[in-house]
């Protein structure tokens, strides 16, 4: 890991700060200085052979250029393949890439195309992931919906309080999973304000686990997905030390945090399993340090880094608690999101048993980026 930001290089310049020996600047001089040589070589010649000058002219034409032409190819034919390509990836062909065999100022276009173009693929992909994952979550709720008032307009089921309960059911889930969305579409355009003040921890995380544990009679059997879980059996557990802790940070972006990392943590808990959240003071002033920890299968290390990706389930075969629906894979990101608009830090630490989740808030040192 290097020590700090590396500078940016100057046309060529290698990544140590010397002089590319193989720059295009260098082709070219060269060059030049090819040319010159052999004119005045053949100069020379022409004095002491007594060779007539058009003579001497022509053959110094001749010879510069096919040395230019040598000198042209090469550099024209790398540009026509990043043409090439270039030309691809704007008709949506995101497969193709530029030969990187060059060490001059081409080499490192090629490598900047072909970056770009690996990032065009990803963002590509991600795409149509989120196409068929939203498609996905919101084919269940309305088939579910649809199903109920299809009972109901054809006198199989009766409008009943217990009949028009499952369709809002349903109908609650569609509005947190639109939430969720809007919640993504907000945090990609960067439109979400940080309001930043200082509250008591203990009962700002005492109502923030409160709501967790009322939202459930009223959603249960609802696959959740945005900070409200299903499970009735998980115990939740509030430490905070000391007492009197404070902390500077937006209230609201810190509720999505700690919902979403509670609603994660019961899914995958196992029958009458606890949840642990924990608070203590961080190194800066009013700075905050959150752990919460559960009893599951725990992550593999292997997966730490693609946690908070967007969409990410986790492995489809892993045993996970009776709670877990999948979900929209789409909660954790949004923790990661509103974390690092506080210019705080959030990832998965070492436990021995379960899965813990770090989340560390810098305080009244933090400026909003």
């Amino acid at each position: 890991m290097s020590g700090g930001p590396t500078a940016p290089r100057g046309p060529g310049e290698e990544p140590w700060g010397g002089v590319r020996p193989f720059s295009i600047k260098t082709k070219l001089g060269v060059l030049v200085v090819v040319s010159v040589l052999i004119t005045t070589g053949l100069l020379m010649i022409a004095v002491r052979t007594e060779t007539e000058l058009r003579f001497i002219t022509v053959f110094s034409m001749i010879a510069t250029l096919l040395i230019t032409q040598f000198v042209a190819h090469s550099l024209t034919a790398p540009l026509d393949e990043m043409n090439a390509v270039a030309r691809s990836i704007s008709h949506g062909d995101y497969t193709r890439r530029v030969r990187e065999n060059r060490r001059d100022e081409l080499g490192d276009l090629a490598q900047t195309i072909n970056r770009m173009a690996d990032d065009l693929e990803a963002q590509d992909r991600q795409r149509k992931e989120l196409v068929a994952n939203v498609s996905h979550e919101l084919r269940t709720p309305i088939a579910g919906l649809r199903a109920v008032l299809e009972n109901i307009v054809d006198g199989v089921s009766p409008a009943d309080t217990e009949t028009m309960r499952t369709a809002l059911k349903q109908t609650e889930r569609l509005g947190r999973l639109v939430e969720t969305l809007l919640d993504l579409s907000r945090l990609d355009n960067g439109v979400v304000p940080l309001r930043k003040r200082r509250f008591e921890v203990w009962p700002y995380l005492s109502g923030v686990l409160k709501e967790a544990n009322m939202a459930v009679p009223a959603r249960a059997g609802i696959a959740s997905g945005s900070g409200t879980h299903t499970r009735t059996d998980v115990h939740l557990h509030l430490d905070v030390s000391p007492p009197e802790l404070t902390a500077h940070a937006d209230p609201e972006r810190i509720h999505q945090v700690v919902a979403n990392l509670i609603d994660n943590a019961v899914k995958h808990s196992p029958p009458h399993g606890r949840v642990t959240v924990k608070a203590r003071r961080g190194a800066q002033p009013e700075s905050l340090e959150l752990e919460v920890l559960d009893e599951g299968p725990g992550i593999p290390r292997s997966e730490w880094h693609r946690v908070f990706e967007r969409f990410n389930r986790g492995d489809a075969g892993a045993s996970k608690g009776p709670g877990s629906d999948g979900g929209t894979g789409l909660g954790l990101a949004i923790a990661r999101w509103a974390v690092d608009l506080h210019g705080g830090r959030i990832g998965v630490a070492e436990s021995a048993r379960g899965c813990r989740i770090l989340v560390t808030l810098p305080g009244e040192t933090s400026v909003p980026s």
